[in-house]
C-alpha cells in the first residue's frame, strides 16, 4: 500500500511534497513565496536562474531546520556550501539518491537554449519516487513512465507548440502547470485550450496552495 503523499503547488516553479511527516521542496526561487522553503527536510534546485534559486529563500529553509539538506547542480551548491557546510550535495545526470525518504533520480544536463549567444547552464530534472517529474528549465524527456509531469507553460525559450509536443512525447498520466509567473490570467486560455485539447493528457492549472490528489 502506497503511503499518503500530499502535493502542494507554490508560485511559479516551486512545488512541495509531503510523505510520512517529511517535506521535500523543489525550486523555491525568487518568484515563489518568501517562506517557500521553510519547513523543508530536503530541498532540490534544478538550476541557478533566480526564478528557481533564491539565496534568501534557501537560507530561510535551511536555517529553519538544521537537519535540512540541499541537492542541486554544482553551480548552485558552490554558492551555498560555505554557509551550510556538509549540508549540500552536487548532482548530475544519472545520479540517484534518497532525500528525506523520497527517492530521486536526476535526468538532464543543460538548460534549454535561450539564444545562441547566451551561455547554457547546468540543469537537473528530478524524478521523485518514480512518479513525479520536474524538468526545471528545459523540456527534458526522462525516458521512463511519468505519472505526474510538472510542465513549464511559458518561458523565453519555449512556445505553445513545444509544450504540446513535450506532453505528447512524455505522455504522463497528468500534467500540472509550473513556470507560469510570466503569463497573465487574461492570456491563460491561450495555453490551457491547446494543452488540454492537443497535449493528449489530463491538464491541471493550480493556484498557489492547490493540493490535488496525486
Amino acid at each position: 500500500m502506497r503511503p499518503v503523499v500530499r502535493f502542494t503547488k507554490r508560485k511559479h516553479a516551486c512545488v512541495r511534497r509531503e510523505k510520512d511527516g517529511r517535506t521535500l521542496v523543489l525550486d523555491p526561487g525568487g518568484y515563489s513565496e518568501d517562506d517557500a522553503a521553510v519547513g523543508a527536510d530536503a530541498i532540490l534546485v534544478t538550476h541557478e536562474h533566480p526564478d528557481h534559486f533564491d539565496e534568501g529563500r534557501l537560507r530561510a529553509g535551511l536555517g529553519a531546520n538544521p537537519a535540512a539538506l540541499l541537492w542541486a547542480p554544482r553551480s548552485v551548491t558552490d554558492r551555498a556550501a560555505a554557509a551550510f557546510p556538509g549540508r549540500v550535495h552536487a548532482v548530475g545526470h544519472g545520479d540517484a539518491f534518497s532525500a528525506a525518504g523520497f527517492g530521486v533520480r536526476v535526468h538532464g544536463e543543460l538548460h534549454a537554449v535561450i539564444h545562441p549567444d547566451i551561455r547554457r547552464i547546468a540543469n537537473s530534472g528530478y524524478l521523485v519516487d518514480g512518479r513525479v517529474f520536474h524538468p526545471g528549465g528545459v523540456l527534458t524527456v526522462p525516458g521512463t513512465p511519468v505519472e505526474t509531469l510538472m510542465v513549464p507553460v511559458t518561458a523565453p525559450w519555449n512556445r505553445i507548440a513545444d509544450v504540446i509536443d513535450y506532453l505528447r512525447e512524455v505522455a504522463p498520466g497528468r500534467a500540472v502547470d509550473v513556470h507560469g509567473a510570466l503569463l497573465r490570467d487574461l492570456a491563460r486560455p491561450t495555453c490551457d485550450g491547446p494543452f488540454g485539447a492537443l497535449g493528449g493528457t489530463g491538464h491541471l492549472r493550480l493556484a498557489s496552495g492547490g493540493s490535488p490528489e496525486i
